[in-house]
């Protein structure tokens, strides 16, 4: 089910503010973690920016290696979510044990340009060169990307919108409250302007 996304659309995918898990690669090393802060800041080129921590294992990959991978998670992978969100990849290369993708049996594909890991079973992909900002990173441990290649799960969207129905309710974005709690929407409608006077 998974489409190509123009480009001008990108920041679609992630402007109503979910849950995303980033991705990150480095010398045969992969990982990835869940962040709540992410917003568009560009539409053409599309340009995201991320909070990731600098002690973060992610962070030390997404630096090393000049891009970074967002997938949209769903409500079907909440609690994949929650636990890449909740355990250090680095405590895990550290013990020289697996990595989460091997620990909790997540399956990953390549982004097609810069081939990092996406995140099987999310509804969104984007693929991010990093484009450094050194004092946003040190200051705020703030990520910005520019938007290379963007793909979606088109159940959920399709011509460049969302579309949240009580059919595809599995495949609805999270956004999390805090503490391990999270919401989704309930449905999309389309607005209508109001008539001049």
């Amino acid at each position: 089910m998974k489409k190509d996304v123009a480009l001008v659309h990108a920041c679609r995918l992630i402007n109503h503010g979910p849950t995303v898990l980033v991705g990150s690669a480095h010398a045969g090393r992969r990982n990835v973690m869940a962040a709540a802060w992410l917003m568009p800041v560009e539409f053409v080129p599309p340009r995201v920016a991320v909070v990731v921590d600098k002690s973060t294992y992610t962070r030390e990959l997404l630096m090393a290696s000049g891009g970074f991978t967002i997938s949209v998670p769903c409500r079907a992978v909440l609690d994949m979510t929650y636990t890449v969100g909740s355990s250090s990849g680095r405590d895990l290369a550290q013990a020289g044990g697996p990595d989460k993708f091997e620990r909790y049996g997540i399956e990953s594909f390549d982004s097609p340009l810069l081939g990092l890991p996406f995140v099987e079973g999310c509804i969104a992909w984007l693929e991010c060169k990093l484009i450094n900002e050194p004092h946003s990173e040190e200051a705020y441990d703030t990520c910005f990307g520019e938007v290379v290649s963007a793909q979606a799960d088109s159940r959920v969207f399709d011509g460049g919108h969302w579309s949240f129905r009580a059919d595809n309710a599995e495949l609805h974005t999270l956004h999390h409250l805090g503490g391990g709690h999270f919401a989704w929407p309930g449905q999309s409608v389309q607005a209508t302007l109001l008539p001049t006077r």
